[in-house]
């Protein structure tokens, strides 16, 4: 499991503030778990994330170790003066699968993902968490969810990141016309891959390139596809890959 950094936003404004900045519904935190994303005013992927409501009516931030300071800090440049206080918290994260145990929070991109507890303890129950993640299709900070990511196109419709209502955060003009006014012609999918080849890896077909090969656990895949040139056999190295137009659930 990464390591991973708790911030506590508290005060007032609180809700309001990340409500305008954030992908996802805010108030959704009341219901439990939610999943969203800070984007470029460009509409591409800065960083993603877990929200969730806190004891003392605040709102916790649940974020890859690596992204976190950066993040804060760029979040702190929109406050302006709201009435908002970031602490980075002691807290850790616990994850599981199987039955939910007291405290338990549900993943919400998918149920398969199992849960998450913050509190004192850190770890999970053993769970192969890259096979989970390859074959529902779940995206990784750093690996298949990079600088050059629309969220669109790495799933997060489907991963329940993104709130088509909720109304404007930055990036959402973007966002929101990819959504409404084109079709996805590139975009994230779970492959069957027969060999193995680097995480990065060019995919060919036909001798053009049709995308780019990352996580890979035993015989299937994630990977970033031009869905046009996505029809046949493709190559990544010395595996051979195939597209699977509907992938696992």
């Amino acid at each position: 499991m990464s390591a991973r950094k708790i911030y506590r936003f508290t005060g007032s404004d609180a809700r309001s503030f990340l409500q305008g900045l954030v992908t996802n519904d805010v108030d959704k935190v009341d219901q439990g778990l939610v999943y969203a994303a800070l984007l470029t005013p460009q509409g591409k992927y800065l960083a993603d994330f877990f929200l969730s409501a806190d004891s003392d009516g605040g709102v916790l931030l649940d974020i890859d170790a690596n992204l976190g300071d950066s993040v804060i800090k760029r979040l702190s440049m929109y406050r302006l003066r709201a009435d908002v206080v970031i602490d980075e918290t002691a807290l850790k994260v616990q994850r599981g699968t199987g039955e939910l145990p007291d405290n338990a929070l549900v993943d919400p991109r998918n149920a398969a993902m199992g849960w998450r507890i913050y509190g004192s303890v850190e770890g999970d129950d053993g769970t192969n968490w890259t096979a989970l993640r390859v074959a529902h299709c779940i995206p990784e900070t750093g690996i298949e969810l990079t600088q050059d990511s629309y969220i669109l196109e790495a799933g997060f419709e489907t991963l329940n990141g993104v709130d088509f209502r909720k109304g404007c955060y930055v990036g959402q003009e973007v966002t929101a016309r990819m959504k409404h006014k084109t079709e996805l012609r590139k975009g994230l999918a779970t492959v069957a891959v027969n060999g193995s080849a680097p995480i990065g890896s060019e995919l060919k077909a036909d001798g053009k390139t049709a995308g780019t090969l990352f996580t890979q656990s035993g015989d299937q895949a994630i990977a970033y596809l031009r869905f046009d040139r996505a029809t046949g056999a493709m190559q990544a190295g010395d595996a051979e890959v195939h597209w699977r137009a509907t992938p696992d659930a």
